[in-house]
């Protein structure tokens, strides 16, 4: 049966909408500028994956309380922080179908609400003593940022590897989550290796979550984002980096030329899926991701039965199952 979000959600429903009042809370400010600001910023929330993990997990590892709020809250400030930055390092002018904030109300002011939110988020767990929360979630944001950095560096040369490949999108994506089943955990007092336990379960979920991002580059359902826009962007992900490998010479200097010089033209970009299509790419890149998600499942039937168990199971699926 298709994972369902509101059923997943069934559990942790009450703390979810707890979640909105409090995240809406944390965010206020004396100035009006800024109020008006994170009020669009809240108003356009996507599914609120994050918490959710953080709520299930803490459910798992053996109970909802304070602290895991406070969790959930500081993920979502410091993500929607760096959310808002990339937004202006990539000019992007659109963020879940919304204009971005730097496309309303230009890049300082952008970059100064992300610096707002990151403080807020930072206060909230030193006001509180969250200092084992803020530890795994500010190294989460380190990850992110060097994974974005690994992977701009490379994409100049387009010569990112398999290996380097697993690097980028465990920093990049992976740490996130990770970070967000760690919170879970340790909100509730649970040992080290709980806790490490978690923190793996979350990355492998992440890993997977990336790879299906990937696949939506090739079409593979009617709703996503754009076809063709990592080829666009000149980032390597795994279906092509399979299909290179497998390529030979002749026809890999063919399709890194065109992915170097020609990645704005609609035909070259087609002529590139086309290539990793027929090359095996995209049922490559589903194995490595059922495998993640196979792994995933596997850390996480270490737990006992519980209502939660089974809404974090399903969530995991629905990472895999989504459509966009």
């Amino acid at each position: 049966m298709k994972p369902d979000l509101k059923q997943i959600q069934v559990p942790i429903e009450n703390e979810m909408a707890q979640f909105e009042l409090k995240f809406r809370d944390s965010m206020k400010s004396k100035v009006k500028l800024l109020d008006h600001i994170t009020n669009y910023i809240v108003k356009r929330k996507g599914k609120q994956m994050r918490p959710m993990f953080v709520f299930l997990t803490a459910g798992v590892c053996g109970g909802i309380n304070d602290a895991t709020h406070r969790g959930a809250a500081l993920i979502e400030l410091l993500h929607t922080a760096t959310l808002v930055h990339d937004d202006v390092v990539d000019d992007a002018n659109y963020r879940r179908g919304f204009f971005s904030v730097n496309a309303l109300w230009k890049n300082k002011i952008a970059v100064l609400v992300g610096d707002y939110l990151l403080s807020r988020g930072l206060l909230l767990s030193v006001d509180n003593g969250d200092f084992k929360l803020l530890k795994i979630v500010s190294n989460a944001v380190k990850e992110m940022s060097e994974g974005e950095l690994l992977q701009i560096a490379k994409a100049r040369k387009l010569d990112i590897t398999e290996e380097v490949y697993y690097e980028i999108i465990r920093q990049k994506t992976a740490s996130l989550l990770a970070s967000c089943c760690a919170v879970g955990a340790s909100s509730t007092e649970s040992t080290d290796e709980t806790i490490e336990k978690m923190r793996e379960f979350g990355e492998k979920v992440g890993m997977a979550f990336q790879i299906k991002d990937d696949l939506f580059d090739y079409g593979e359902d009617e709703i996503g984002k754009p076809v063709g826009i990592d080829i666009k962007e000149k980032k390597m992900t795994l279906p092509l980096i399979f299909a290179l490998q497998k390529a030979d010479w002749l026809e890999k200097t063919k399709i890194i030329n065109l992915i170097r010089n020609h990645s704005e033209n609609k035909k070259a970009v087609n002529q590139v899926i086309s290539f990793v299509k027929k090359s095996g790419g995209l049922e490559y890149a589903k194995t490595i991701m059922d495998r993640y998600y196979i792994e995933a499942l596997d850390i996480l039937k270490t737990f006992p039965e519980s209502a939660y168990k089974t809404s974090l199971e399903g969530l995991v699926s629905y990472t895999i199952e989504r459509k966009k």
